[in-house]
């Protein structure tokens, strides 16, 4: 089960729980309002009562009828930074997969993310891959220019691309500080302005960030990582008020350890250190983290303003 924490349209936290009980024991305060114990209904097999469940049966089946299907829907399209490997590939193909056109971006790693792409199509979805970095305005001006020139639009965007430069402060450098800034949190900054420009003249759309949990608790050695990570999150909630109002939906997933090249690099010791921490005793997997991307792209209950989940396997 993932730790959730919801925010309203106004930033104030609504905690989501769930609490089991003794049928004997006083249940817990909600809004105000002491919840109790309700008897179970028993339904009668009589045919006046057949014949009411017939007739609402028949009810339904009439509204589902009045409802139009439109087969000529177009079908969403995605821009996911950092899709050629780990998390951001995961999520590619899991939109791809989905009938999302799919726009695959990718810095250094061409090979890596034209396979993704060939995967996506493969499958019956549409892709298109794009060379370039989220860090620089003019490679992100490209990027939307070349999704929009090819489909029309943008409406989901997944804000994925990262890197780490590991360190203690004490011994941190500054070029290894503006690296992970410029890329993991001011390509956020310039990646969701450029893509909600056009999410706004449609009045909708839909934007992901991967934070991290490490943005929330930190890390040894990791001092500029997390200040992008707890900059993105609440870089989301700000955003999510603005962009409210257009009918774009702005939220946030925290991973925490999800295997990955860099979990790969890890020494056997601090590896049994940060899974002895785990519930489960495992890494996440890029595909669980997708799923919920995919959720929060594409269902149509994923409607809140913001909303940000941290993804602890285990809890």
């Amino acid at each position: 089960m993932a730790a959730t924490i919801a925010f309203n349209a106004v930033g104030a936290p609504v905690r989501l729980f769930h609490q089991l009980s003794h049928p004997q024991s006083s249940y817990p305060l909600v809004g105000g309002i002491r919840l109790r114990r309700v008897a179970p209904t028993r339904f009668s097999s009589s045919s006046s009562g057949s014949a009411g469940i017939r007739a609402h049966m028949a009810a339904v089946d009439q509204s589902s009828a009045a409802v139009p299907h439109n087969r000529n829907v177009e079908a969403p399209v995605v821009i996911v930074t950092g899709a050629s490997r780990g998390i951001g590939k995961a999520v590619a193909l899991a939109l791809g997969k989905s009938g999302c056109k799919v726009l695959v971006n990718y810095a250094r790693s061409s090979k890596e993310a034209e396979l993704v792409s060939k995967e996506i199509e493969a499958s019956g979805g549409k892709a298109l891959t794009f060379g370039g970095d989220v860090s620089k305005e003019e490679d992100v001006a490209a990027m939307i220019k070349t999704v929009v020139d090819a489909w029309g639009t943008v409406d989901v965007l997944v804000n994925n691309a990262g890197i780490t430069r590991d360190g203690l402060l004490m011994r941190m450098k500054t070029s290894q500080w503006h690296e992970v800034i410029d890329l993991n949190l001011t390509g956020v900054f310039l990646c969701t302005q450029a893509a909600a420009k056009v999410m706004m003249k449609q009045r909708k759309g839909r934007i992901i960030n991967i934070a991290s949990v490490v943005g929330l608790v930190g890390n040894v050695g990791q001092a500029n990582y997390s200040a992008a990570k707890a900059g993105v999150i609440g870089f989301t909630k700000s955003v999510a008020k603005e962009y409210s109002s257009r009918s774009i939906n702005v939220n946030a997933v925290a991973p925490g350890f999800i295997a990955s090249d860099m979990t790969a690099k890890l020494g056997e010791d601090i590896e049994k250190k940060i899974l002895g921490t785990i519930p489960l005793g495992r890494y996440g997997r890029p595909e669980e983290v997708a799923g919920l991307v995919e959720f929060l792209a594409l269902n149509p209950a994923a409607s809140e303003a913001f909303l940000y989940i941290p993804f602890l396997v285990g809890f």
